[in-house]
């Protein structure tokens, strides 16, 4: 009797475990439905201590304004962003590693840190965390969604600001340390939706960010406008690649004062912005005055990559209308196309400095711009500095105007064959140096469609030049994607 019991004890037990297992099998292949959480709206902006809807699959409710301001850590998954999301003051947004984020074309989506918010976005090698277009593989654009706003409290020379695109973010303050986050292992697709004429959102922004912040490993690709800007603060980042972006690719204004370190970008030959494109454009503030604190950041280890390589010129690139067309990613979403224009533009009072640099194939390798502002006197009297930087196969050395295709000595006497001040400027720095690409004796590791990576190190006088040391310093494996129009999300 006592074995009987025993026995249909057992087959009890062994049934209510398989009905758990079929439970929990049931339970992973439906997704839960979930309740969305409570919004409150005041005027057209919402607010929730929620942050996931349509049964936590879509981050914001679709309001154009959506003000997150509770603490949510999302799951490892995909996500469809709606509407410009604010992670505001006192809130907190953890995404895991892995996470992939599409934003949603019709509500121009973006995610805006907020000063006084937080996020932690910290992706790795092996799994990066991937913003991107919601568009199907072969039909993205530039422009597809909003972007990435990250802003702060650290200064700005403006005191505050709105920050660039719309959104309605104020930023800036006094605390240069200001912690806005963890941003780690990142990469930003097909972001700059084009608000209005001429206020696209860039690929990644930020706003008076403070050096407390963590910023490296981040990758811009497609960009319709700057890959990334920096609007004052003081925060420092590592290992930053622009990819064929339409705008700038390092724009800094308004006395941003961090070190950039480590940064690689490329350029597509048939992309360019109306405003002419170029590697670095540097203000302090768009009318030149003399307001601080000045933009006096420095960019250490820096690769640029032209639109004029050799691959490009053997393709007949022309910087002309009629090549520069957007080619197969127009987005024809009312972005202007233009001309290519420098390496280096700075201007408007900027005192940007460079070390350890090179630079490929722009129509101009550098102009300090005297259009506006005190730049053309701040380097006179050794305000900043190139140094340890490497010009090749570049159309002409330098020029001093913006749009000025000639290496002429602006307000020249006549008669006189001077070459820019800005070409005099370059070469009065011993370190600096004028080669062909070939000499550079470059490599493509990654398959990024141009030769980027130097074989053997190009030394300086104070560390290796550009944004590799060699082939074995490949910073760019594992996490980033030079074809993101065809990867499968």
């Amino acid at each position: 009797m006592e074995m009987k019991q025993f026995g249909w004890a057992a087959i009890i037990c062994a049934a209510l475990s398989m009905g758990n297992l079929m439970s929990s099998c049931s339970d992973d292949d439906t997704p839960t439905k979930t309740e969305d959480p409570e919004v409150t709206h005041d005027g057209s902006t919402a607010y929730s201590a929620g942050l996931l809807f349509n049964n936590g699959t879509e981050i914001g409710n679709g309001d154009q304004n959506f003000v997150f301001t509770g603490d949510v850590t999302l799951k490892k998954g995909t996500y469809l962003l709606k509407g410009w999301v604010y992670v505001t003051k006192g809130a907190k947004l953890t995404i895991p590693a892995g996470t992939i984020i599409k934003g949603d074309k019709q509500t121009k989506a973006a995610l805006i840190i907020e000063p006084g918010g937080y996020a932690e976005m910290k992706g790795t090698k092996e799994e990066p965390i991937v913003m991107t277009s919601e568009e199907s593989v072969g039909n993205r654009k530039p422009g597809d969604w909003g972007g990435l706003i990250i802003c702060g409290n650290a200064k700005n020379n403006q005191k505050t600001m709105q920050i660039e695109g719309g959104p309605k973010t104020i930023h800036g303050g006094e605390n240069d340390s200001d912690n806005s986050g963890i941003y780690q292992y990142i990469r930003v697709e097909f972001a700059g939706y084009p608000f209005d004429t001429d206020k696209e959102i860039n690929g990644i922004t930020f706003g008076s960010v403070g050096s407390g912040t963590t910023i490296d490993h981040l990758q811009v690709s497609y960009s319709n406008d700057d890959s990334y800007e920096w609007f004052g603060g003081s925060v420092n980042c590592k290992y930053l690649v622009a990819y064929k972006g339409w705008d700038d690719e390092f724009d800094t204004d308004n006395g941003f004062s961090g070190t950039v370190q480590y940064c690689l970008s490329i350029r597509d030959p048939r992309i360019a912005d109306t405003s002419q494109s170029n590697g670095f454009e540097s203000d302090n503030c768009a009318s030149g005055d003399v307001v601080t604190p000045f933009t006096t950041a420095t960019f250490k280890n820096v690769t640029f990559v032209g639109p004029m390589t050799a691959k490009n010129m053997a393709d007949n690139f022309k910087n002309s209308a009629d090549y520069i067309t957007g080619g197969s990613v127009y987005p024809n979403n009312g972005s202007k196309l233009g001309l290519f224009q420098s390496a280096m533009q700075i201007r408007r009072s900027s005192k940007l400095n460079c070390e350890n640099a090179l630079a490929i194939g722009y129509p101009i390798g550098l102009i300090i711009d005297g259009e506006k502002g005190n730049t053309v006197d701040y380097s006179k009297n050794g305000d900043f500095y190139l140094k340890n930087v490497i010009f090749a196969g570049m159309g002409i050395l330098g020029s001093d105007g913006n749009k000025i295709y000639a290496d002429t000595l602006l307000n020249r006497p006549a008669g006189s064959d001077a070459v820019s001040y800005s070409h005099t400027f370059f070469l009065s720095e011993p370190t600096n140096k004028e080669m062909t690409e070939a000499a550079l004796n470059l490599s493509d590791p990654m398959k990024t469609g141009q030769n980027y990576c130097p074989k053997t190190v190009i030394n300086g006088t104070n560390g290796y030049i550009g944004a590799f040391k060699d082939e074995s310093d490949n910073w760019l494996e594992g996490w980033t994607n030079f074809d993101p129009q065809n990867t499968v999300y």
